[in-house]
Order: C-alpha cells, then structure tokens, then sequence
C-alpha cells in the first residue's frame, strides 16, 4: 500500500476516534479543503472544522473504504451517520473525496455528496421541500461558517 494510503487511513481513523487533533496533523500548514457546506476552507479553519466536528458529535458512525494513493493524488469514499443536533434527525452521508499530497501530508482535500439527500434526511420536510434550492444550501454554509467561528475563537484561534 502506497504511503499516502496510509496516511488517508490514519485521517479516517482519527475521525472514527473523533480525534481532531490526530485528523488535523495530516494536513499539509497551508491545506485547502472544499465541500457542500464549507466550500472554501484554508489552514487553520480545515483544521478546525475537523475539530469542531469531532467535539460535537454525539453519536457518530465513521467507515472508509475504496482507499487509493499515489505520489500525489488520492481517494477514498466514507460514510458517516450521525444525529443532526439543530433538527435530531438521523443522517446518513455517503461522501466521496479526493486529496492532493506534498512533503507526506494533504495539501488539497475535496468532499463531494448529495447535498439534496443530506437536506431531506437532516431538515426533514423542509429539507425535502426546498433542499435543493440555493437558499437552503446559503442558510446551511452560513450556520455552519458561524458555528466554525464561534467554536474557533472559543479555542482562541
């Protein structure tokens, strides 16, 4: 197995432990990383979303699999279940992601999913409804980004 397998492995192993710490030095200082609700994430805030998430969650569920690497690209699909906090509602993320290495850590990480499948299970009717609007996907990225704020400078970052 290729080293940047491994190192895929050790993130998604972090996250199963919910250790943030551990997902984040796996990422490169200047990281990038992109998904449906923080679409553009730099440094120090990838590195606390993971964390943010890791403190939070209550129940989570974390499987990887389909792990693949070379010098400098990767993939690997996961699947987290978790109960949404804001609603209670079970969920059920099937992900799909991508990195970019350098120097033996991610440099890039991309997670695509199914933003409409996420909003019917996390939002209920609502999220059924308008899950595919514009709208609802800005409201969702615009909690999210407020609660990453405020979980950061609750850590003085």
């Amino acid at each position: 197995m290729h080293t940047n397998a491994h190192l895929i492995e050790r993130f998604y192993s972090a996250f199963q432990k919910r250790d943030g710490d551990g997902m984040a030095a796996c990422y490169a200082p200047d990281v990038k990383f992109g998904d449906e609700v923080f679409p553009d994430l730099a440094g120090d805030r990838a590195r606390g979303m993971w964390k943010m998430l890791c403190a939070r969650a209550q129940d989570l569920k974390i499987e990887f699999r389909d792990v693949q690497a070379t010098d400098t690209d990767g993939s690997a699909h996961w699947d987290a279940t978790y109960t949404f906090a804001t609603t209670g509602r079970k969920v059920l993320n099937r992900i799909d992601a991508t990195f970019k290495f350098e120097n033996g850590l991610i440099k890039e990480h991309r997670n695509r999913f199914d933003f409409y499948a996420w909003a019917r299970q996390a939002l209920g009717p609502m999220g059924l409804l308008l899950g595919w609007t514009p709208m609802i996907k800005a409201k969702v990225r615009k909690t999210a980004a407020a609660g990453l704020d405020k979980f950061m400078a609750s850590r003085g970052q």
